[in-house]
Formats: structure tokens, C-alpha cells, sequence
């Protein structure tokens, strides 16, 4: 195998990048700028080195804690727990969280191998009583393996005097109804609110 193809197949490993998109990729940087390469190659190989997980909720960061747990401004009275960093970006996008996170890096799934000591529940639970959190707010994905971790995380919390909910999930803004799966309407009228 050539270069070029070893570079195709490397970028098609990645999420989301199929075959097309790899070729795509591995030509543009072929014509591309000679020093992007070189600060892409170097980014690529110091990521492991440099960010690790944050050791109060597990977000990515280059620092012991990340800026969110750092920041004096956050409510501890709620605690949203993720799936994934990822999702931390995206909240946060929004504005409306003022809270902290737990995140899961993962969700329940027997088949995989991926058991509640695999998700490290019982970090989740010393985070909860160390914060003296009020609300936690399950914001798995409105998936099967999703939506069985929430269900196993309100279990865990059954004991314990707390507000727990989940997002909603439904239909999204400036979609059309017709192209919408059964279960998304079926969410979006059970989690209605009060107009």
C-alpha cells in the first residue's frame, strides 16, 4: 500500500468520513499548504499527550479541571449527566445550562460488553453527594442504549430526595412533520409543554 492509500484508509476510519470523503481529504491535503499539514500532523500526534479527562466530570480538557468545573458562575445545585464531551459543546451552544456535567463516555450496552462498571456510576454518585446537587438532568441520547441508561441512572437515584429528569426529545425545529418516525412524534406529545 502506497502512501496515499494508507492516508485514505486512515481517514476513513474516522466517524463519519466514508470512502469519497477520505479520497476528498487525502487529495486536499496533497495540494494543500505545506505548514497546515505540518500544524494538523502535530496537533494530531500531541492530542493524547496533552488532554485527558477531567477528574471531577470526565469533559476533556488540558488542565486537572475543566473550565467548566473550575468556573466559580456554575449552579451545583444541577447536575446534567452526557453521553459524551461532545454533547457538552452542544449544550452549552445554547446558553440556557448553568449547571455542571457528568460524563458518561458511553451508555449501557450488554451486546458491547458495556456494563454500569464500564460507566463508572459510582464516580457519578460521589459527585452527586459531594456537590449536594438538587437536580439531575439525564440528557442521554433518545436511543434504546440511551434511554436505558437514564431509566438505570433514575433507578440508582431512587433513594435519594432529588429532582431527576430528562431532556425532551421530539420533533426539531423547522421540521416537517410528515418526514418525522413514529417514536419522535410519539415523544414530542409526551413531552409537550404548556403553550
Amino acid at each position: 500500500m502506497n502512501t496515499l492509500e494508507n492516508l485514505i484508509t486512515l481517514l476513513s476510519r474516522l466517524p463519519g468520513v466514508g470512502k469519497k470523503s477520505a479520497v476528498r481529504m487525502a487529495y486536499a491535503l496533497l495540494k494543500g499548504d505545506d505548514e497546515y499539514n505540518k500544524l494538523l500532523g502535530e496537533s494530531i500526534s500531541e492530542l493524547k499527550d496533552r488532554i485527558h479527562k477531567c477528574t471531577e466530570c470526565g469533559n476533556y480538557t488540558e488542565e486537572e479541571l475543566c473550565g467548566i468545573c473550575s468556573s466559580p458562575d456554575r449552579d451545583s445545585s444541577q447536575l446534567c449527566v452526557v453521553e459524551a464531551s461532545q454533547d457538552i459543546m452542544m449544550i452549552e451552544s445554547t446558553g440556557d445550562f448553568k449547571g455542571l456535567y457528568f460524563v458518561l463516555h458511553g451508555v449501557l450496552s450488554p451486546l458491547d460488553g458495556v456494563g454500569p462498571s464500564e460507566l463508572g456510576f459510582d464516580r457519578l454518585m460521589e459527585r452527586i453527594d459531594t456537590l449536594g446537587c438538587e437536580e439531575i438532568i439525564l440528557a442521554t441520547n433518545p436511543t434504546l442504549e440511551g434511554d436505558s441508561t437514564a431509566l438505570y441512572i433514575k433507578h440508582l437515584l431512587k433513594e435519594r430526595d432529588l429532582k431527576v429528569s430528562r431532556i425532551a426529545s421530539g420533533l426539531p425545529v423547522g421540521g416537517d412533520m410528515e418526514y418525522a418516525d413514529k417514536m419522535s412524534i410519539s415523544r414530542a406529545l409526551k413531552g409537550r409543554l404548556e403553550y
